[in-house]
């Protein structure tokens, strides 16, 4: 898991049928700083997260557990939590 910012949406018309009525979301990674890093990628929204906000995002299985159809959809990145906070504690110096 990590925390990235939602950064905007992805509007698909056609699409796998497995994904109809789900929200796809553009994210960035973010540092425990909240600095972005990488690439941008598109996640499955679970939790009715908006732009702007920080989330949590599983991938791989995690990413297709978290999504409760009968049927899992093809994907590798969900997000499952809005970040109220993000507290770092430096103990390596």
């Amino acid at each position: 898991m990590y925390i990235a910012k939602v950064i905007g949406n992805v509007v698909s018309t056609s699409k796998n049928e497995k994904l109809i009525g789900s929200t796809l979301l553009i994210i960035k990674r973010l540092d425990e700083n909240k600095n972005p890093i990488g690439l941008s990628e598109i996640a499955l929204d679970t939790v009715g997260a908006g732009t702007g906000e920080i989330v949590i995002v599983a991938s791989g299985s995690s990413a297709r557990l978290a999504v409760k159809k009968e049927e899992i959809p093809p994907v590798d990145l969900s997000i499952i939590g809005i970040v109220d906070s993000v507290e770092v504690n430096d103990f390596l110096e």
